[in-house]
């Protein structure tokens, strides 16, 4: 394995899943190919029924158990877990490339930054499909929620923040409403005050299955409205947009 020098940060890798042991087999497996190996790779079981737990104990992973069930208290109890100096997240169905790990490490060791995001291409669609969906759905929901953010989004299938910024505002997040979407809440609370960077290299392959049937995009566009409804209560969003213009960033 490579190494990414002396200042570099320890990543601890943080996955939430319920009932997804065949996809996380696979992200478990790509994690375990790094160029870079994460300090420690953490899966919440968020009241799985099928083998989630043991895949992920008989591949190396820590297990912790949130039985609450969403994603967001089950990525807030990963966060809260995390010993590492940079706490990244991946979905159970995310598939990393081998320098994931590494990109993140190299990224962050950047002292200015308090989280990165990156992007992804949807799997088990056609090439030019998958490509052109991946292009249309990630990019419309990074400008949209930039705009209601006033600063850069945070994306959970490819993410990480710093401990000591998420130790700073984990009491902030919604971790009790599972009607949220767990990033673009942590994205709200973070502010135009921390400094969220954009990152392409960080690109990961997803299930295409938050694609399918209008049904679970209706429940994905009712939680980006709850997620904003929440948040735009305590700081609007012209508000946000003036704080970040006057901090000059």
């Amino acid at each position: 394995m490579s190494q990414v020098g002396r200042t570099a940060p320890t990543v601890s890798v943080v996955i939430p899943a319920r009932d997804d042991a065949v996809a996380l087999r696979r992200c478990l497996a790509l994690l375990a190919r790094q160029t870079v190996a994460p300090l420690e790779v953490v899966v919440v079981d968020n009241g799985s029924t099928d083998d989630t737990a043991a895949v992920a104990r008989a591949m190396g992973a820590r297990v912790v158990e949130e039985l609450r069930v969403g994603i967001p208290p089950a990525a807030a109890t990963g966060y809260d877990a995390a010993t590492g100096d940079v706490v990244a997240r991946l979905d159970a169905d995310s598939e990393p490339g081998p320098r994931w790990v590494e990109r993140v490490a190299r990224r962050m060791a950047d002292p200015r930054l308090d989280a990165v995001t990156g992007s992804g291409t949807f799997r088990g669609l056609p090439k030019g499909v998958g490509l052109l969906a991946s292009a249309l759905y990630l990019g419309a929901y990074y400008l949209l929620t930039h705009l209601a953010l006033g600063h850069t989004p945070l994306w959970g299938s490819s993410m990480a923040v710093r401990r000591s910024t998420w130790q700073e505002v984990r009491h902030q997040v919604h971790r009790d409403d599972p009607e949220v979407h767990d990033d673009m809440d942590l994205a709200f609370v973070l502010g135009p005050q921390r400094r969220i960077r954009f990152d392409p290299a960080l690109a990961v392959g997803v299930s295409a299955r938050s694609l399918h049937g209008r049904a679970q995009l209706r429940r994905r566009l009712d939680r980006a409205r709850r997620t904003i409804e929440v948040n735009w209560a305590v700081q609007p969003p012209w508000l946000r947009w003036q704080d970040r213009f006057r901090r000059g960033l």
